[in-house]
């Protein structure tokens, strides 16, 4: 699933092209995606989009005549910009026909991402408004984890995977995370000291801004918005290494499955 660097990586990718431009023909190719395309999204012909922002791992697309778009990629969701004259591929599943010849596409093989409309303030849509703080932002610190922490008996990892603590700390980068804090990932989130906490935010920051300045992560079905994968794969420390050398100490790296997710860590270097 595209994490948090996947789809800043995207939304960063698409705005230039498609900001301030007009939508001259919506195509809904298929409704059925994990929510039915509303009619409202049809109706986006003829309004201009205004801005492209994130929230968590929702791309918000904002009209000049009122209105949000809610955009998720799901399980296997990318947007590409490509000129009208390519050819559609199978599982392009919304199309947005630009001014300037470009169009928008949205490929989802397994239709479990989303485009949702709100004519309210986007923030205060079900789907966004008891999410927790932007993991980049000053308000994700560690006073706002240790609060979270407090009298928590579910494992630190399964913690900051939690969107109502912080948003967009998918596996990979909480394993990531967790290795370079020398947190293990079982440990009870309310036995970690705050001293500890402190520096596991540094190391959230840090693994997703690098992520971020590198691309994103290459997973099996993730393609940036000009179709090439991203960068980050390469320098990831522990996740999906099971049996190969730890980078720091040469023990071997473990997996465990926690919250029905596969985890990677150091024993030796995580406590």
């Amino acid at each position: 699933m595209p994490e948090l660097p996947e789809v800043e990586t995207t939304c960063r990718g698409i705005r230039p092209h498609v900001a301030g431009r007009m939508i001259r023909a919506v195509n809904v190719r298929c409704r059925q995606l994990r929510w039915p395309v509303p009619k409202q999204v049809d109706a986006m012909a003829g309004q201009r989009i205004s801005g492209v922002s994130r929230r968590a791992k929702y791309i918000l697309m904002d009209l000049d005549q009122g209105g949000t778009v809610i955009v998720h990629l799901g399980m296997s969701g990318s947007l590409r910009i490509c000129g009208n004259e390519v050819a559609l591929r199978p599982h392009d599943h919304v199309v947005l026909q630009l001014d300037g010849g470009n169009e928008l596409r949205y490929h989802d093989p397994r239709r479990f991402g989303c485009w949702l409309f709100t004519d309210s303030n986007p923030s205060q849509h079900p789907l966004l408004a008891k999410l927790g703080p932007e993991p980049l932002s000053s308000e994700f610190d560690g006073a706002s984890l240790s609060e979270n922490c407090k009298k928590r008996t579910a494992a630190i990892k399964q913690v900051i995977m939690d969107a109502h603590t912080v948003v967009g700390v998918g596996n990979i980068y909480a394993c990531e995370a967790l290795f370079a804090a020398g947190i293990h990932p079982r440990r009870k989130a309310s036995r970690v000291s705050r001293k500890r906490l402190d520096v596991l935010v540094d190391c959230i920051k840090e693994v997703l801004q690098r992520s971020i300045n590198q691309g994103g992560t290459t997973l099996r079905d993730f393609l940036r918005e000009d179709g090439q994968p991203g960068y980050f794969k390469q320098q990831l420390a522990v996740y999906d290494k099971e049996g190969e050398s730890c980078m720091n100490c040469g023990n071997p790296v473990r997996r465990i499955v926690l919250g029905q997710r596969s985890t990677y860590f150091c024993p030796s270097c995580q406590r």
